[in-house]
């Protein structure tokens, strides 16, 4: 038992120290050392404030209430009574109000329970002290019930960016006598040097986006007819694929035909370039690869479709080539097999619409025809596909925006209407309509912000729906000295 004895005997008042009477006692002081004048200064002046990147470290004893988990405590307060005619309170309010009050002073989540009640539940950090404050804090810990500006007088916060807005109405029309209402050719596309080609019947026109200066190309004569055209990604060559199956190379700069390429038996309704070498896909089921270098008429033959070739894309690495046909297939290969490396099924309709993404290498979208009217996405690094979007009405093109992580797709039966999709959400940013027949024929001017659209109603309307890639607010000048409906022709 311990000795209660009150004959005890206190330290002398001068003693700092409780020591040994052996150990010597060094002249120390307990008493609280005097802040220098300058550290005053600092806490006292208004200008003075922490870094936002520092933690803030409380006194070793002292917990910081900030950084300290209350929620442990698990404080409660009795819910208020209501005045109902019964008496009884109002659990639910109640349980409500005391989550939301508990989030306010001790900055706990809020997380959904049954019956529609909200409940405070804990972090996963199981302390319930802490001595490091940090500073950096989502605005829903600083304004749990939303930000107000009158809320807090003297704290800013930024503001929430408002979508951008598109433009409903085309900026420009140009009137396209003899465009085709076919939905297996393809017959616009804008060069870097920003320049419209058209094809129109058995001629192509070329439009300068500039000057809207127009200039007839070429002429094919009464036994043939244009049914596709594009451009080579740098320079002034510009292919047309013919309905006799030839393959003819263009400088548009002088006008000038420089070859014709033969070895389709049917016609050329799909282009497309990679570097020196030219993609031309056929109703005769076939892809030619063409080096504009080389005196023969084609380096190699791919052999995959079992029906019309009618979409040709390369990736933008120059790796990829995928393609589409009327026999609901979408087809990836690459530059040195001459069989496809990756085959996709899974439309149920013709896929002319095909486009890679600039931002996400191997992103691949197509989209499929009457029956089917998907927009599919997929991953061919891993060989996997990633979603589809059931659009309501045939998908004719696609084109992805070089300067955001959007895309733009144009439809015919039943709807004729063009759609701004954001990615990868999917939620529609502008529905745009205008033509009155199926939108055939899409192209993308060379900053990445215009569209042109083509529609058997003989009609190519100018669009600004993606912004410039400095500011969302800054609009395309192309064209814009020049609008108001004129002709290609």
């Amino acid at each position: 038992m311990e000795d209660s004895s009150p004959n005890l005997k206190l330290p002398s008042t001068n003693s700092q120290l409780n020591l040994p009477p052996s150990m010597p006692r060094p002249s120390l002081s307990l008493e609280p050392s005097t802040p220098s004048p300058t550290h005053i200064d600092k806490l006292l002046n208004s200008n003075y404030y922490p870094s936002p990147s520092r933690a803030i470290y409380s006194d070793r004893f002292i917990p910081s209430r900030t950084g300290s988990n209350f929620s442990l405590f698990s404080i409660t307060s009795p819910p208020p009574v209501t005045g109902n005619s019964d008496g009884r309170e109002d659990s639910s309010s109640a349980a409500t109000y005391r989550a939301l009050l508990r989030t306010a002073l001790f900055g706990t989540d809020i997380s959904p329970v049954d019956k529609g009640n909200l409940v405070s539940s804990p972090s996963s950090n199981q302390n319930i002290f802490r001595y490091k404050t940090e500073t950096r804090q989502p605005i829903s810990s600083v304004f749990p019930f939303g930000p107000d500006d009158d809320s807090v007088p003297g704290v800013s916060y930024s503001p929430v960016k408002t979508p951008r807005k598109v433009t409903r109405s085309p900026y420009k029309v140009l009137d396209a006598p003899a465009l085709q209402d076919d939905f297996y050719l393809n017959l616009v596309d804008w060069s870097s040097q920003n320049v419209l080609a058209v094809g129109l019947g058995n001629c192509v026109y070329l439009w300068n986006a500039s000057s809207s200066k127009v200039t007839k190309l070429c002429d094919l004569g009464v036994d043939d007819s244009v049914c596709s055209v594009g451009w080579a990604q740098r320079g002034t060559h510009l292919a047309v694929g013919t309905n006799n199956g030839k393959v003819q190379i263009w400088d548009a700069s002088r006008c000038k035909r420089v070859r014709t390429m033969e070895g389709h038996r049917l016609r050329v309704g799909a282009l497309a370039w990679s570097s020196s070498v030219l993609s031309s896909g056929s109703r005769d089921k076939n892809i030619l690869q063409r080096d504009i270098r080389s005196q023969d008429e084609y380096v190699s033959k791919l052999t995959g479709h079992k029906s019309e070739v009618c979409g040709l894309k390369w990736s933008y690495d120059n790796r990829e080539l995928a393609s589409g046909g009327n026999d609901n297939r979408l087809l990836v290969w690459n530059q040195n097999t001459t069989q496809p490396m990756l085959k996709y099924c899974k439309h149920t309709a013709a896929v002319k619409a095909i486009a890679w993404s600039p931002h996400i290498h191997g992103l691949l979208a197509s989209g499929g025809g009457t029956a089917d009217r998907c927009i599919r996405f997929w991953n061919t690094t891993t060989n996997s596909h990633l979603g589809c979007m059931d659009t309501g009405s045939q998908v004719c093109n696609l084109a992805w925006s070089k300067n955001v992580n959007e895309l733009v797709s144009t439809h015919g039966y039943s709807q004729n209407q063009i759609i701004v999709w954001r990615y990868p959400s999917m939620s529609k940013l502008a529905t745009l309509t205008g033509h009155t027949f199926r939108v055939l024929y899409l192209a993308i001017s060379p900053d990445g912000q215009t569209i042109v659209t083509g529609a058997g109603d003989e009609t190519l309307r100018f669009w600004n729906v993606f912004p410039s890639p400095k500011s969302q607010n800054t609009h395309s000048e192309i064209g814009a000295s020049s609008l108001g409906r004129t002709t290609i022709r």
